[in-house]
C-alpha cells in the first residue's frame, strides 16, 4: 500500500492507533499561527511531487471549527498535489444534532458542513468519507457531488464491552424514546429486555421524566446513547431507573463529547460505570479516571481502509 496518513491536531491519538494497525507512519503537518488569527498548514514533504499518485488518509473529527477547517484545507491540498485517492476518516461528526430546521431561519449546520466537505476536489480514484454512529443516519445523504459517504457502526466494539461487565439479569435502556431502535438492536444481540424513558417537555430547554416504559426492577440497567454531552438527560434517566427498582445503572455512549463540567457531574451521578469510545478527542480526558472506560473503535475503521486502499 502506498499510503500517506495525516491527522488534524485534536485527532492525533486516534490517528496513531490507525497508523499502528495499518503499519504505516503518521506523517507530520507543519502548522504556524500568526498574530492576526490566520494560520498556516503544510504537508511535511521533501519534494513537491511526494503526494503524486498516493492514497491519502486524513483523520479528523469535526469537533471544532478549527478541526473542520483543517480537514477541508488539507483535503483540498492533497488532491491538488496529485493524490490518487482521498479518504477522510471522521469518527465524530460535529453538529450532527443540527440536521433539520425546526424554527424559521435556522441553519441546518450538519448539511452545510457536508456541502463544504463535498466541495473538496475529487481525487482520481475517488474521495471517500468514513463516519461513525451519526445522530441521524440520513446525514450520509447530505454529501454531494462524487463523494461517497459511509456510516460505520460501533456495535461490534460496544457489545463485547457490555458483555465484559458481566451483568445479570441485564436490561438495555435509553435516555428517551428517540434512541429506541438503537437500544432495541443492541438488546436483540444480547438477548436482553428493553426499557425506555418517556419525557414531558416543560419548556424549550427543560424536560421532566414522565414514566419508565419497561421492566427494570431487579435488573442491572445499561443506558445507551449515541453521545454524552452535558450528561443531564443521562443522569435523570439513571435516577428514574433506580427509582423504578433497577439494581444498578451503567452508561455507554459512542461519542464522549464531555464539555467542561460534565465529567464531574457524571462522576457525582448514581452511575456505576460510564463507557465510551475514542471517536471524540475528549476521550483522552477520562481514559485514566476510575469511573470511566474507553473502548477503541480504530480497528473498525482499519477494516474498511484496508478494502479501500490496496
Amino acid at each position: 500500500m502506498s499510503i500517506v496518513l495525516v491527522s488534524t491536531t485534536t485527532s492525533r491519538p486516534f490517528a496513531q492507533r490507525i497508523a499502528s494497525a495499518l503499519n504505516v507512519p503518521l506523517r507530520d503537518i507543519e502548522r504556524l499561527h500568526f498574530p492576526d488569527g490566520e494560520y498556516y498548514l503544510r504537508f511535511d514533504l521533501q519534494h513537491r511531487l511526494d503526494l503524486l499518485d498516493q492514497d491519502v488518509i486524513l483523520i479528523g473529527s469535526t469537533d471544532s471549527g478549527i478541526s473542520l477547517e483543517e480537514v477541508y484545507r488539507l483535503g483540498c491540498s492533497a488532491v491538488k498535489s496529485g493524490a490518487r485517492m482521498l479518504v477522510l476518516v471522521i469518527p465524530y461528526y460535529g453538529y450532527s444534532t443540527m440536521e433539520r430546521a425546526v424554527r424559521p431561519g435556522e441553519v441546518v449546520t450538519a448539511k452545510v458542513i457536508a456541502r463544504q466537505l463535498s466541495n473538496i476536489p475529487r481525487a482520481r480514484r475517488g474521495t471517500w468519507i468514513l463516519l461513525m454512529d451519526l445522530h441521524q443516519s440520513g446525514i450520509v445523504h447530505y454529501f454531494e457531488n462524487d463523494v461517497v459517504a459511509l456510516e460505520l457502526y460501533a456495535q461490534d466494539a460496544i457489545i463485547p464491552a457490555i458483555q465484559r461487565l458481566q451483568l445479570s439479569p441485564l436490561c438495555l435502556a435509553s435516555t428517551d424514546m428517540g434512541r429506541a431502535k438503537w437500544v432495541e438492536a443492541l438488546a436483540n444481540k444480547l438477548d436482553a429486555p428493553v426499557a425506555l424513558i418517556h419525557k414531558k417537555r416543560l419548556s424549550g430547554s427543560e424536560t421532566k421524566v414522565s414514566f419508565v416504559l419497561g421492566e427494570v426492577e431487579g435488573r442491572h440497567v445499561v443506558i445507551y446513547d449515541d453521545m454524552i454531552r452535558t450528561g443531564s438527560s443521562l443522569i435523570k434517566a439513571a435516577e428514574a431507573y433506580l427509582k423504578a427498582g433497577a439494581l444498578s445503572v451503567h452508561a455507554l455512549a459512542t461519542h464522549l463529547v464531555l464539555p467542561p463540567g460534565s465529567i464531574e457531574r457524571l462522576e457525582a451521578a448514581p452511575l456505576v460505570r460510564i463507557l465510551g469510545t475514542d471517536t471524540h478527542p475528549n476521550h483522552t480526558l477520562v481514559q485514566d479516571r476510575p469511573r470511566f472506560g474507553v473502548i477503541s473503535v480504530a480497528t473498525l475503521f482499519v477494516e474498511v481502509l484496508r478494502t479501500l486502499v490496496h
